[in-house]
């Protein structure tokens, strides 16, 4: 019996040993850095992050992430019958550094304006969820160059998105590898062999209406 207890601990200590670094509490925006083009707005209500956008917008958490970590948060595209309830582009920056600024990606903030091509410069991850209208699912390795290769297999007809659906999306770095989840589903599980080891993680959206409901942020133990 005692033996037994103690499987069931350690199994509940397994389960739990990553380190939660950082989670959002809703009060403000002080945590984070919010490029927008005109006529967009991101603001709280009801313990959420509620954003409505029109041309686009990069929604930068400010602190600089390294290591083997997890990040999760939970989403929702609106479909209400507002004007921007579009359901598209469900998207997400990871690991982003600046080839001009690698040790300060707010250097050159000013030259952004939120309309996407600002971005096609960055050295980072990027998964468009729902994009194009929400026809496609991608993933890109964004290589500091506006090319911004995208593989065969990282072009997918689905998942898309569900209006008003909540979503639990997580995304892990352990060394090389990445895993980008939906509901606990696997969408891309890519290991690089020049792995994008630092830098910051960011929301993306254009020209519709989103909210954000949880966002956590955990250190991974080996």
């Amino acid at each position: 019996m005692k033996y037994s207890l103690l499987l069931v601990c350690l199994f509940n200590f397994a389960l739990s040993a990553d380190d939660l670094i950082y989670e959002e509490q809703f009060k403000d925006l002080s945590a984070w850095h919010i490029e927008q083009m005109p006529r967009g707005k991101v603001t709280i209500k009801q313990g959420k992050f509620d954003i409505i956008d029109a041309s686009g917008m990069t929604m930068f958490f400010k602190k600089k992430l390294t290591g083997d970590i997890r990040i999760e948060y939970k989403v929702r595209m609106i479909k209400v019958g507002g004007d921007r309830d579009r359901v598209s582009d469900c998207n997400v920056f990871w690991k982003i550094s600046d080839p001009r600024s690698p040790q300060d990606i707010f250097k050159f903030s000013n030259e952004r304006t939120g309309a996407f091509p600002d971005y096609h410069k960055f050295k980072t991850y990027y998964v468009g969820f729902g994009g194009h209208n929400n026809t496609k699912t991608r993933f890109r390795r964004y290589n500091g160059q506006v090319n911004r290769p995208l593989l065969a297999e990282h072009d997918l007809k689905k998942p898309l998105i569900i209006p008003n659906k909540l979503y639990d999306i997580s995304i892990v770095c352990r060394g090389n590898r990445t895993v980008y989840s939906i509901d606990n589903q696997v969408i891309y599980d890519y290991t690089d062999p020049k792995a994008h080891e630092e830098g910051w993680f960011a929301f993306r959206t254009v020209n519709n209406h989103m909210s954000i409901e949880s966002f956590k942020i955990f250190s991974l133990k080996e």
